[in-house]
């Protein structure tokens, strides 16, 4: 019987795979490889940065096209917020990243806040308002 690679020892023979899934905030990460004094390499993956924030973004002022507003309600978690706007409760990072928050808790604690939400795929405003999962009914 053959034996069985294991799945990272697979990724490393093919150029460009990752260990990520295309969902993760991490499939586009740079994998980094430290040698131990031993000669064994361990991989690891590097900071992920994110670019500045537009001016005024989350928190009054312009907003950009790619986001929508919504006001927090007493009960809410970002996972919840994820399903509701995006269609997939482990995309939450993607709110997280949209808003000035150092911890993902922070999105949802405070009743009132009004926080952006990214729209899902990217498309601009004017084409999805009012016609996403998450969208406002008035």
């Amino acid at each position: 019987m053959a034996t069985i690679e294991p799945y990272e020892s697979a990724l490393d023979a093919i150029p460009g795979a990752h260990p990520y899934p295309r969902s993760s905030r991490y499939h586009d990460a740079e994998i980094g490889v430290h040698t131990l004094p031993d000669g064994t390499e361990v991989r690891y993956t590097k900071r992920r940065l994110l670019p500045p924030l537009p001016e005024g973004h989350a928190g009054g002022g312009d907003r950009t096209s790619d986001t929508l507003p919504h006001t927090v309600s007493d009960g809410e978690r970002p996972d919840l917020l994820a399903q509701r706007y995006l269609g997939a409760p482990d995309q939450w990072w993607q709110i997280a990243d949209a808003n000035p928050v150092l911890d993902p808790h922070e999105l949802t604690e405070e009743p009132g806040r009004t926080i952006e939400v990214p729209l899902p795929g990217g498309f601009p405003r004017a084409a999805t308002l009012g016609t996403g999962p998450g969208a406002r009914r008035g």
